[in-house]
């Protein structure tokens, strides 16, 4: 073989293989406006085997006019094959340029902020340079979606961005936790034990809530809601609220808050000395029935526990005595309030 036959099989070689690469849906591609048709553009894109085709529906903008020569980059709509040719958008650009955006926030780890546009079933929807995003409910900051979320603009991170699947998954939960490393140390200094402070429930659990302190969350355990016996936090709380609170610990080893609704109001327990004695007889309200007894509300945020063996002589079962809301007297057989114990009786005041 001479050394031209090699060349020109080289040649044609390299040429096969130019036209064997195809641009791929969601490409961006150089192309040249050849001439204007009824329904749109005739484009010479580099690599492509026949003249790529642009939709007048596809343009920036209804008024835009393309001149035969203009060398602009458009948005792959749909892949070439023997049959026809390439379909290119200039719509989409802005859209193709959003992505790439989004996956350069992602491989650089950047916040970036996204509006609520509703709440669906397992997250929340979200806009993002007129893309739309989702993020589930584990990776949003609350847990749990809710209506006072839309319409607000929120930090989130890019946990993925795929253009071809139109797939846009965010998290609020990571940005939050990033921004909390970079103020706790600042927060935490600034705060004291017993020191009043104002924030937003920011979400809610069986064993209690979240408060959003100046940046950083809060813990509002359960038993620090409410002096009265409550079944779950959001008896009293609903996300979004913003509340006073008290500071009742601050662990600066591990940079948690803990805080406390129910001492912003005296202890009733503290109240109650000196307005009730044993052997008094006191109405009251039923809070809770159990198997050894029923718990008795007889002051605002005070229980006291009427046992069975004190319900009556006889053996009885007292879920068929009492149910939650019933009134009832009850004699006081024990009254230690700095113990935050009150024994009722029943029975003794049959004799």
């Amino acid at each position: 073989m001479t050394t031209l036959e090699k060349t020109m099989d080289e040649f044609e070689q390299m040429l096969e293989e130019s036209f064997a690469k195809s641009n791929s849906v969601a490409d961006i591609v150089e192309g040249t406006v050849i001439k204007k048709e009824q329904d749109g553009y005739l484009v010479s894109v580099k690599g492509a085997k026949m003249e790529a085709y642009l939709p007048n529906k596809e343009l920036s903008s209804d008024s835009e006019e393309l001149e035969a020569g203009d060398i602009r980059e458009f948005y792959v709509l749909k892949e070439e094959n023997n049959e026809d040719c390439m379909q290119l958008s200039l719509k989409r650009i802005a859209f193709a340029q959003a992505w790439a955006q989004l996956n350069d926030a992602k491989l650089q780890g950047d916040t970036i902020l996204a509006k609520v546009v509703s709440t669906v079933k397992g997250g929340v929807l979200v806009d993002v340079a007129d893309l739309k995003g989702f993020i589930p409910s584990s990776q949003l900051r609350t847990g749990t979606p809710f209506e006072g979320l839309v319409d607000t603009k929120i930090e989130v991170k890019v946990l993925e961005a795929d253009p071809k699947k139109n797939k846009l998954i965010l998290s609020q939960r990571q940005a939050v936790a990033e921004q909390r490393d970079q103020v706790v140390d600042d927060v935490l200094s600034s705060l004291a034990e017993d020191q009043v402070v104002s924030g937003k429930v920011v979400r809610i659990t069986d064993f209690g809530a979240f408060v959003d302190i100046n940046g950083i969350d809060g813990l509002l355990p359960i038993s620090e809601i409410s002096w009265q016996r409550i079944k779950h936090p959001s008896d009293v709380l609903t996300l979004g609220d913003t509340i006073e609170v008290k500071i009742i610990k601050i662990d600066n080893e591990l940079k948690r808050i803990s805080l406390s609704l129910k001492r912003m109001s005296e202890n009733p327990w503290q109240q109650i000395e000196g307005q009730f004695e044993e052997g008094q007889i006191v109405k009251g309200t039923v809070n809770k029935v159990t198997t050894f007894g029923a718990f008795i509300n007889i002051f605002p945020g005070v229980e006291a526990l009427l046992p069975v063996a004190e319900m009556s002589e006889e053996n009885v079962n007292p879920f068929n005595l009492y149910k939650v809301g019933d009134e009832v007297e009850v004699l006081i057989k024990k009254f230690t309030p700095k113990e935050h114990r009150i024994a009722l009786s029943v029975k003794d005041m049959q004799k």
